[in-house]
């Protein structure tokens, strides 16, 4: 009977009825004569008040094991057993819930897919120290407004790389306004208005072969030659340096292809129009090929040649190009950059084949994460004046403080020297030799993938 007593008791709803009963049985024995000793009085209450506390603590846990029940919680463990760590399963591997997966994947990546949408907005204010009249600032591959505030880029771009295991093909389309690309389709065959705002359009193909396939790409794309590229963010410092804007081309239409032997070694090869056309200006073609290697982890070398007719309405005196980038990672803060060009060609109506050549020189220091010191140094000899327009030797220092904010917000303040042996430059409306410019430049970046 009292095993029977004690299991009723233990349910949750007989709780409270037990609990009355055993109230009431207190308090009639407190009221009863004495049927024995003071003591034992004491010592029958004092079992009687334990077993209330008891009831009263089993009540309590039985409202709570309700509740939970109904908002469909699970109670909580007991506090000696050990929690799960994050991102563990049962059994000690590691795992991700799904919950946790779809944070991860935001609504833009479940839209593109294995395509990625990035882009840029590039802005300077510019300020050169002679006060042209026309407030421009010569031999400037972009930033040539002066005294204002300038719009240099802002470029839209869908890319889906190529991939063996996924899908051997894959595209790049990047859009681009401002005056960078104002001045990189400014001497289209076709028109300034035919790809004014293309900066790159071309599918890739990845044929199976060899251990790493070969890579096919087919439309518009920017030149592998020089150490710096259009893209503002992506170089060191915010002006593009003279061999930039005199020595190499811009971009190319046509076929290339590429093969990476192993992590050391890759050849690309192309077949195109020539430098700076989508519509060829004459029947010939140009042909290329550039030579990666990474002999080393901090040193990495690319070997570019091309060559092909040039000059508008014929195919006779080829253009040829030798271009050298070596990049060196002395250490995790410092980094140098060397760039050599030399070309040759272009000698329709000249009694020598026109040649120009330069080099420059780059160092960049991280002072930390966030911030950054480069500076830059430039030689140039246009022997034949084929490139500036004057017989010349061109030079130029800079020195750029980056600081990035949060990440996404680039921010570099830059000072230029400029100078020549020939007054080619202006200062009100007077020739001279040399110009200093300040510029404060402002690059926001996004990525569908951060």
């Amino acid at each position: 009977m009292k095993k029977m007593r004690a299991t009723l008791c233990s349910m949750p709803f007989l709780g409270l009825l037990c609990l009355g009963t055993v109230d009431l049985r207190a308090q009639e024995l407190a009221g009863r004569p004495a049927a024995g000793t003071e003591g034992d009085i004491a010592r029958k209450l004092e079992e009687l008040q334990n077993q209330i506390n008891q009831l009263q603590a089993e009540l309590a846990q039985a409202r709570r094991q309700l509740g939970d029940s109904e908002t469909g919680t699970a109670p909580s463990p007991a506090a000696s057993e050990p929690a799960p760590a994050v991102g563990a399963s049962p059994s000690g591997a590691a795992s991700s819930t799904p919950t946790e997966g779809a944070e991860k994947r935001t609504v833009l990546q479940s839209i593109l897919g294995s395509t990625t949408l990035s882009g840029f907005v590039d802005g300077y204010y510019g300020v050169n120290f002679n006060h042209p009249q026309n407030r421009t600032t010569p031999y400037r591959a972009f930033d040539g407004p002066a005294n204002q505030f300038s719009l240099n880029q802002i470029q839209l771009m869908l890319e889906k790389t190529p991939d063996a295991s996924n899908s051997r093909l894959g595209y790049r389309v990047a859009l681009g306004y401002g005056n960078a690309m104002n001045a990189v389709n400014g001497t289209e065959p076709g028109g300034p208005g035919f790809a004014q705002y293309l900066k790159e359009a071309y599918f890739s193909y990845l044929a199976p072969v060899g251990k790493n396939g070969l890579q096919f790409d087919f439309g518009k794309f920017v030149t592998p030659h020089g150490a710096e590229v259009i893209e503002t963010k992506d170089n060191w410092n915010y002006s593009r340096g003279i061999l930039f804007a005199y020595a190499i081309p811009y971009y190319h239409f046509g076929l290339r292809t590429k093969y990476a032997f192993n992590g050391t070694a890759a050849l690309s090869g192309y077949v195109v129009n020539g430098w700076n056309n989508v519509v060829d200006n004459n029947s010939g073609k140009t042909y290329g090929v550039t030579l990666n290697l990474t002999p080393h982890k901090k040193v990495s070398i690319a070997q570019g040649y091309m060559a092909g007719p040039e000059t508008a309405g014929t195919n006779q005196g080829w253009r040829q190009l030798a271009d050298t980038v070596v990049a060196i990672t002395a250490t995790d803060k410092l980094s140098f950059i060397v760039n050599y060009d030399y070309g040759r060609g272009d000698n329709i109506g000249l009694s020598e084949p026109a040649w120009w050549t330069g080099w420059a020189g780059y160092m960049r220091y991280a002072v930390d994460d966030r911030h950054a010191l480069v500076f830059r140094y430039e030689w140039y000899n246009d022997a034949m004046g084929f490139t500036t327009g004057t017989v010349q030797q061109l030079k130029e220092f800079t020195g750029t403080f980056e600081k990035r904010i949060a990440s996404r917000l680039i921010t570099r303040l830059e000072y230029r020297h400029d100078y020549s042996n020939q007054p080619t430059f202006v200062k009100g409306n007077s020739p001279v030799k040399a110009q200093d410019t300040l510029a404060a430049g402002l690059v926001y970046v996004f990525d569908s993938r951060e």
